[in-house]
């Protein structure tokens, strides 16, 4: 097993049982945040741990940083730890669905503690339970291990102030993986202020996907290596609404051999934290 992007549900379910695979069932739903814990104990893939969007893969206690801020880096090697996951293991993400919430986000810190093998499951439990795969309502028996032994490259996270100091730059380095009428800021149904980081470029995380899954590894480059106009892959920093989605953009671009781009963790609900950052509206 060396899955570092996407693996299929016929792959994974070829390899249940392998004591070198570790799953984790990271299931969120914004309007209901108990909700993947509670759909996890009702149900999972087997051998599963539950990671936890709030809990886990944020911490809520900090400020100023959107709304689901990092975790620190500390916290999450030993949270991985208590999952069972060491630097030898291949880990495996999957939530309800596309990746988006929240399996992208856990493939991500899981990357930023320098753990190579870490796939998200293509199309999520929506398309192993198509497929006719197994299930099961107990609760994985995972030996604890120590704290991961890495903590966050922090050179693969983008600040605000960062973002700031490139305002001046042309368009065409930021991209916000938004729905368009959001971006527009014609409607914002979760943050304060409408609109988007001036000179960013929409680029909707739904438009990788077909059918709840990615397109293929072509399809993908086809559509992203265009909208960086010359940049390389590694000059780009994608962000969202919490830094949430914007994961799943990012793996949109690994997975198209397009290697290296950052994620604005703050993204717009961190960016607008500070009244005083211009926010433009509008395509």
């Amino acid at each position: 097993m060396h899955w570092t992007t996407l693996v299929s549900p016929s792959t994974l379910a070829a390899h249940l049982g392998d004591a070198q695979l570790r799953i984790v069932d990271a299931r969120f739903a914004l309007t209901d945040p108990p909700a993947g814990r509670r759909d996890y104990l009702q149900s999972h893939l087997p051998g599963a741990v539950h990671a936890d969007l709030n809990e886990d893969l944020s911490d809520l206690r900090k400020t100023g940083q959107g709304r689901h801020p990092l975790p620190d880096g500390d916290a999450f090697a030993r949270a991985s730890g208590q999952w069972g996951i060491g630097a030898q293991h291949q880990v495996v993400v999957y939530d309800a669905a596309d990746g988006s919430m929240a399996a992208a986000r856990a493939w991500w810190l899981l990357k930023l503690l320098g753990h190579e093998r870490v796939a998200v499951l293509d199309g999520g439990l929506a398309a192993w339970r198509a497929q006719g795969f197994a299930e099961t309502a107990d609760i994985a028996d995972v030996s604890p291990l120590a704290p991961y032994p890495a903590d966050f490259d922090q050179r693969r996270i983008v600040t605000a102030g960062q973002i700031q100091q490139r305002l001046d730059e042309d368009s065409g380095w930021l991209f916000d993986a938004r729905a368009p009428e959001r971006f527009r800021g014609d409607v914002e149904p979760i943050d304060p202020v409408a609109g988007h980081v001036p000179g960013a470029i929409n680029l909707p995380f739904s438009r990788q996907l077909q059918d709840g899954r990615f397109l293929a590894a072509d399809a993908l480059r086809a559509q992203l290596q265009p909208v960086l106009a010359g940049r390389r892959a590694d000059d780009a920093v994608l962000m969202c609404g919490s830094g949430v989605t914007a994961c799943h953009l990012l793996l949109a671009f690994e997975h198209a051999g397009l290697p290296g781009a950052r994620v604005y963790a703050g993204s717009w609900s961190g960016w607008i934290a500070d009244p005083a950052r211009p926010v433009a509206q509008g395509d």
